[in-house]
Order: C-alpha cells, then structure tokens, then sequence
C-alpha cells in the first residue's frame, strides 16, 4: 500500500485519488444508509472513482457484492 502498511482486506480502508493518505472519511451507502468510518491508505488508479473500499468496509455498508454504488463521502478528520 502507499501507506507503507501491509493491506488488509477485512479491514476499514479505502484507497482515493484525491483524499490525503491517511484521512479518515465517514462513508455512506445512498442505497440503505448505512455508514463507516474508513481510513485512507492507498492510491486509486481509476479515473471516475471516487474511493475504492476494502472488502471489509464494503461489507459493513451492504455493497460488497454490487461492484460500483452510489455513496456519500465526508471528511472526518
């Protein structure tokens, strides 16, 4: 990971193109409201995507099996 760390795929992270390594934002699931705290640690490659989520954090807001979803993302910090 950029952040040096070893990835952890159950874990709460996101990789962004744009949020500072380190940032932790609260992500919201538009679909059903749930929404978790994630730490970024990681660098995106795609243009168009905002946060790529760990399967982790992608369980926990109910999209892990939905490739793509529609979310809210604030900085929390």
């Amino acid at each position: 990971m950029a952040n040096g760390k070893r990835f952890r795929p159950l874990g709460m992270t996101a990789a962004s193109r744009t949020l500072p390594l380190g940032a932790t934002v609260r992500v919201t699931n538009l679909a059903n409201h749930r929404n978790a705290l994630v730490l970024v640690t990681d660098r995106v490659g795609r243009r168009g995507h905002a946060l790529d989520l760990s399967l982790g954090a992608a369980r926990h807001l109910g999209m892990q099996k939905q490739g793509l979803a529609r979310v809210k993302i604030e900085r929390v910090s």
